[in-house]
């Protein structure tokens, strides 16, 4: 197995979690002045009702122009308006309109591109999402994000101890919270490409930490008397090599992602880049800490061992 490190690092984690923890609560905060600022999230159109349109222009006019073409008709006055994909002249338009009806669509098209011709553009998809469906995303998501914590609890409560599920759950939401503080400030908009990727980061993160909880179980079964600090500190020592390498693959696809991706996968990509970087730190710095906090052995079996291996001393050499 390569390793950036050696085998036997031991580095002193624990005594730095707070730092870590005073990262974390700067970076939720800023997050939250700016969901408070902006009065929520930047919602899709999954999400808010409206119409989408795939435009293609022949000239290849730019944003702006086609902007001030559209605006000319009160049937595009609340529009946005961005480049889609990565084909030349191609936009994507969203109006806050459910009730679209395709004749009278064409007809404002055809009068907003009039300076240029009948033949200076094309309509290439519209979708329609009414404003009850637009709820139903809305609720299906925050259940889906919901159950996978929900799931993810049972899962390392059944597999490890309830601390250590609640130390993963605390991780999970660290991250969870973070991404969408960092949508909000750079202004992404919530999609459902979005929720997608916020659940892939609480599948990746809750593997991440899984891998240094064994390894801290591990240490704890092997040496019943290690201490919870020793415990902690060789665990994430020991898994440090394979955490980093591993995480840095994954952020470097994604980070092509992000570069390369157009705009159409811009808000996706941004999210699974933050969510991996903070997935992999969260693995470290609050996860551990959380379970660090518990009062108690950390494993009731390493309890049991260090009683039966002092017994086993006592009758070994007849000390009563």
């Amino acid at each position: 197995m390569l390793h950036i490190f050696k085998p036997d690092i031991k580095v002193d984690f624990v005594s730095k979690f707070k730092w870590g923890i005073y990262l974390s609560i700067t970076l939720i905060v800023i997050g939250l002045i700016s969901l408070i600022v902006k009065n929520g999230f930047k919602v899709g159109i999954e999400f808010k009702g409206g119409t989408s349109i795939i435009l293609q222009t022949k000239n290849n006019l730019g944003t702006g122009e086609v902007r001030s073409l559209l605006e000319k008709s009160n049937y595009f006055k609340h529009m946005a308006i961005e480049n889609y994909g990565n084909t030349n002249g191609q936009y994507l338009v969203e109006i806050p309109l459910s009730n679209v009806n395709n004749d009278v669509l064409n007809a404002e098209m055809a009068k907003s591109f009039a300076k240029y011709g009948p033949k200076s553009y094309q309509i290439l998809k519209v979708n329609v999402i009414g404003p009850k469906i637009g709820k139903d995303f809305t609720r299906n998501a925050i259940i889906a994000v919901f159950l996978s914590l929900i799931g993810i609890l049972i899962y390392i409560a059944i597999r490890f101890r309830y601390n250590f599920a609640v130390a993963s759950v605390a991780s999970l939401v660290h991250d969870v919270l973070i991404t969408m503080g960092l949508l909000s400030l750079f202004n992404y908009e919530i999609t459902l490409d979005v929720i997608a990727a916020l659940l892939t980061i609480v599948g990746y993160s809750v593997n991440d930490t899984v891998i240094i909880f064994d390894r801290i179980r591990e240490k704890l079964r092997n040496n019943p008397k290690l201490s919870k600090i020793d415990a902690i500190n060789t665990g994430i020592s020991e898994t440090l090599s394979r955490t980093i390498i591993t995480s840095s693959t994954v952020i470097v696809v994604t980070l092509i992602l992000f570069l390369f991706g157009g705009s159409v996968l811009r808000g996706m990509s941004f999210a699974l880049l933050v969510g991996f970087i903070t997935g992999t730190y969260s693995s470290i710095f609050i996860a551990p800490p959380v379970l660090f906090l518990f009062k108690g052995p950390l494993l009731p079996e390493a309890k049991k061992q260090e009683v039966a291996s002092e017994e086993m001393f006592k009758r070994s050499y007849k000390i009563e």
